[in-house]
């Protein structure tokens, strides 16, 4: 392997319906290789439907050191809390 591969993050879904969750990381020369190379350690076992993968450099995160700044404004909208709804047992995956 190449110290100039870029690394990729991978996230994986398990199954259809449920969201994609980060998984690990992988070094590849590019997305094609990335995937190949996800598949082949994050799923031996059958255990996803589908593989992203993403440049860690192209990621963009929010500071924790700012935190209380980035989500306070949230507690000002309760109703955006899932509380106030009632989901009927044949919603899944919520």
């Amino acid at each position: 392997m190449s110290k100039d591969w870029p690394l990729w993050e991978v996230f994986i879904r398990a199954k259809g319906g449920l969201d994609h969750k980060h998984a690990g990381s992988v070094h590849a020369p590019d997305g094609e290789m990335a995937v190949n190379h996800a598949r082949d350690v994050y799923t031996r076992r059958m255990e996803g439907v589908s593989i992203w993968v993403v440049k860690s450099t192209d990621i963009v995160s929010s500071d924790p050191d700012a935190a209380g700044q980035m989500f306070e404004p949230a507690k000002d909208k309760i109703y955006r809390h899932p509380t106030f709804y009632e989901l009927p047992d044949e919603v899944k995956h919520m």
